[in-house]
């Protein structure tokens, strides 16, 4: 009877073992996202949090190019038709504002300027016209309303002569009738993309978005950021920026964002930084634990920012008060899934 004794107290003792090895968790759920434990739960030893912390400085990484200051640049386009004669200039050429860029040979700009040279003689033979009509009315000869005509004419002669001559004037040939077309730039600067050859047959409908010269002013370009839709609210006017291209090799420009578009995020200024380890994918919502105290743990939904420095951007979902579970995420969610 002994030895059965013996075992019989070894398969007790070990029970007893096995249930202070394994105690069974003593928790509630509430509305599918919230565990509370009891008092005195050993699983609370096992979850710590930490509080959020406010925006701070960050280095931020973006893709990007540089662009032309639209600024400081012009797109050369010609007004009418014609075909190349000539090309004064090649790309990284530098040139003064109101020099020749090309020339063109415009039948229509022969049409303008013939249009100008007969205003002028209208408009000269009006004035003789009614130098003559006034004599004969001051000698009694003429009826009123001759001179009358005669001065509407004059009026009617001299508005087209201005029109036609301030029309001429925007395309830089007011003295002759030759269809001689010059294309100017009109900023100084550098030629950095030349669109035509030399009799090459131009249309106003196939010179394209940039046109046939580009001119600008390289001293100060622009770079645009490809920013993500979710980091837009991220970037604002003012912020610092050092830039890098593999032809610089490891020298870095400095700069600063100058604009942002539309998009900004209207969340920008309430942005908090969690350790990117109490953040966790479900699907594709990304949540955390917060420590609501007493052993309540709540999972809440978060709009996730980028990475930055092992800590999370968080755009929405967090109030400044909060304190976010960094180990033990995974003890709870496990918790709530049994429950569901």
């Amino acid at each position: 009877m002994r030895p059965l004794a013996l075992i019989a107290a070894a398969l007790a003792l070990g029970a007893c073992g096995q249930k202070e090895q394994e105690p069974q968790p003593q928790f509630t759920v509430e509305q599918h996202s919230v565990v509370i434990f009891a008092a005195g739960s050993p699983q609370v030893g096992s979850i710590s949090s930490v509080p959020i912390e406010p925006r701070r400085d960050m280095v931020l990484r973006f893709n990007g190019r540089l662009v032309w200051n639209e600024d400081r640049t012009v797109r050369v386009f010609a007004p009418f038709g014609g075909r190349v004669s000539s090309i004064a200039v090649r790309p990284g050429d530098r040139v003064k504002a109101g020099q020749t860029l090309a020339v063109l040979a415009a039948p229509e700009l022969g049409v303008v300027q013939a249009e100008a040279r007969k205003a002028e003689q209208d408009s000269a033979l009006a004035q003789k016209n009614l130098a003559r009509v006034q004599e004969l009315f001051d000698a009694g000869v003429a009826p009123a309303k001759d001179l009358q005509a005669a001065q509407a004419d004059v009026a009617r002669t001299a508005a087209e002569r201005q029109r036609t001559a301030a029309k001429l004037k925007l395309y830089g040939k007011t003295d002759t009738v030759d269809q001689t077309l010059p294309l100017k730039s009109p900023i100084a600067g550098v030629v950095v993309e030349r669109n035509l050859n030399p009799g090459q047959e131009i249309r106003p409908d196939n010179q394209g978005d940039k046109g046939l010269f580009v001119v600008s002013d390289p001293s100060k370009l622009w770079f645009l950021l490809d920013v993500a839709e979710k980091d837009i609210g991220l970037v604002k006017p003012g912020t610092d920026v050092s830039l890098t291209t593999t032809s610089l090799g490891n020298e870095r420009v400095r700069g600063n964002i100058r604009h942002v578009a539309d998009l900004v995020d209207p969340q920008s200024r309430t942005v908090k930084l969690v350790p990117a380890r109490a953040v966790y994918l479900r699907g594709e919502q990304h949540y955390v634990f917060i420590d609501q105290g007493n052993g309540r743990y709540a999972r809440r939904a978060i709009l996730a920012g980028p990475l930055a420095d092992g800590y999370q951007v968080v755009l929405q979902g967090l109030g400044a008060n909060d304190k976010v579970v960094l180990d033990g995420s995974l003890l709870l969610e496990r918790l709530l899934a049994s429950k569901d």
